[in-house]
Order: C-alpha cells, then sequence, then structure tokens
C-alpha cells in the first residue's frame, strides 16, 4: 500500500483541542473521519441545508491525486443527514478551508455539535484523460442499455 503525505492545516485554535483532526477510525478504514469545527450547536432542521466548517485545509501532494468527501453511512440511514452535493471534490491546488455542505432528509430536526464526526475524506490517484472527438464507439454486449439492463 502506497503512502502519500497529506499536510493538514489548522485554520482554527480548536483543532487538536476540542476538535480532532482528521482520523482513520480502523486500520482498515479507507477514509479518514472529518470533524465539526463549529462555535455553538448547529440544528439542522428538516430539509434544511448548512455549511459546516472543518477547521482545517489541506494540501494534496501533487496533481496526480484528488481528495472526496463522502457521507457518512450512520449519519445517513440513522439520522437522514447527508452531503448536500452528493460528493464532494477538493482539487490538489485548492488551499481554502474543508466546508461540508449537509442536508438532513429525515422529518425531524438533527444537532451538530463541535467535534461530531460529520464526513470522510478519502484522498485517490486520478487519471487525467485526454480526449478524443469520434463518431462511433466499440460494441458491448451491454450496448446503450441503461438503468436495470443488465438484470441484476
Amino acid at each position: 500500500m502506497e503512502k502519500i503525505k497529506l499536510k493538514i492545516m489548522p485554520v482554527s485554535d480548536e483543532i487538536g483541542k476540542s476538535v480532532p483532526y482528521p482520523s482513520y477510525a480502523t486500520d482498515g478504514s479507507a477514509a479518514m473521519d472529518l470533524y465539526a469545527c463549529t462555535g455553538s450547536d448547529i440544528a439542522l432542521l428538516p430539509l434544511e441545508k448548512k455549511l459546516i466548517p472543518t477547521g482545517i485545509a489541506i494540501e494534496i501532494p501533487d496533481s496526480g491525486y484528488m481528495a472526496l468527501v463522502c457521507a457518512r453511512s450512520g449519519l445517513g440511514v440513522k439520522h437522514g443527514v447527508t452531503l448536500s452535493n452528493g460528493v464532494g471534490v477538493i482539487d490538489s491546488d485548492y488551499r481554502g478551508e474543508l466546508m461540508v455542505g449537509l442536508i438532513n432528509l429525515s422529518d425531524t430536526p438533527y444537532t451538530i455539535k463541535k467535534g461530531d464526526r460529520i464526513a470522510q475524506l478519502i484522498v485517490l490517484p486520478i487519471a487525467k484523460c485526454q480526449v478524443e472527438i469520434c463518431e462511433r464507439l466499440s460494441d458491448t454486449p451491454r450496448g446503450t442499455g441503461g438503468f436495470g439492463s443488465t438484470g441484476r
């Protein structure tokens, strides 16, 4: 397993004190937990969206990598709270504070407290594509079959 260096810079004095640095929960974790770095509790009403600060900025080592901010399954399944934009893409040249857009899809309010785990951060290698415009694509057994076309 390749390990790369991810620089993490606190942008809040609370990081490392009342708000943990991003971390892997277990040796088998694919993503690091991201934590809410809020001045006070944030009430997320049903169908409400809010941008939650993490108190950190990151430096991805080079343009061959990117980071994804993903939802936490426990928040989604247990409380109906998920990312408002599906998945957040963090480009290698972004240096601002990581912010997490959350939405409450449940019918009850949810409270986010300082230090709560609110999302996950995955760092991945990327492949840059060279676009080739063409008039025909190669044939496959599936062809143009869309949703549900594989019968599974």
